[in-house]
């Protein structure tokens, strides 16, 4: 055989080594970002299902602040009916900016705040929270890893030969940016 060709398939051969080292951690950068969205979503619906119970108790306090707890329902059915990740974060923002105009509302009624039932399910909502914003870095962490894949060369030649396309950062929607403000006039 002669050298040329043994050449030819070393460089074959090294070629498609690389070709399928390279799909196998897209793959496996793809998965960690479904696996990081999956965990942050068990936290966003187990935040969703604390809701209806905190506006219940807040109802018996705050009967008037039927705007406010209309607003936190609402959200809270937006983000329930949401079918992609995107329209989670999406919904999740708006989540977090009414419950955060309800957190100061709750402020204005002493009794409230007094409620075993309140301070228990608030105790649960900052956890909650809590949990949700440490998930949420460790998924962006995860897709900067991944898109960086998917765009640099040379992985970006076998990223688009398989169609592997970038995932979606969970980012702070401009109106989460700003401070809930509650009037009482």
């Amino acid at each position: 055989m002669p050298v040329w060709l043994i050449v030819i398939i070393v460089i074959i051969v090294l070629i498609l080594l690389w070709f399928f080292a390279t799909y196998n951690s897209l793959i496996v950068l793809r998965n960690r970002v479904k696996d990081q969205w999956s965990q942050i979503d068990v936290h966003l619906k187990r935040r969703a299902d604390l809701i209806p119970n905190l506006v219940e108790t807040i109802k018996g306090y705050a009967k008037h602040e039927k705007e406010t707890l209309e607003d936190v329902v609402k959200a809270r059915n937006t983000f329930t009916s949401a079918k992609t990740p995107e329209e989670e974060m999406k919904a999740s923002g708006e989540l977090t900016q009414a419950l955060s105009r309800l957190m100061v509302l709750s402020e204005s009624y002493p009794e409230l705040k007094a409620n075993e039932n309140f301070l228990g399910l608030q105790n649960d909502l900052k956890d909650c929270e809590d949990k949700i914003s440490t998930m949420r870095q460790f998924y962006n962490d995860t897709v900067l890893k991944y898109n960086n894949k998917v765009e640099v060369i040379p992985s970006n030649i076998v990223a688009n030969m398989c169609h592997f396309k970038q995932a979606s950062f969970f980012e702070i929607a401009s109106e989460e940016r700003n401070v809930p403000k509650v009037s009482f006039e």
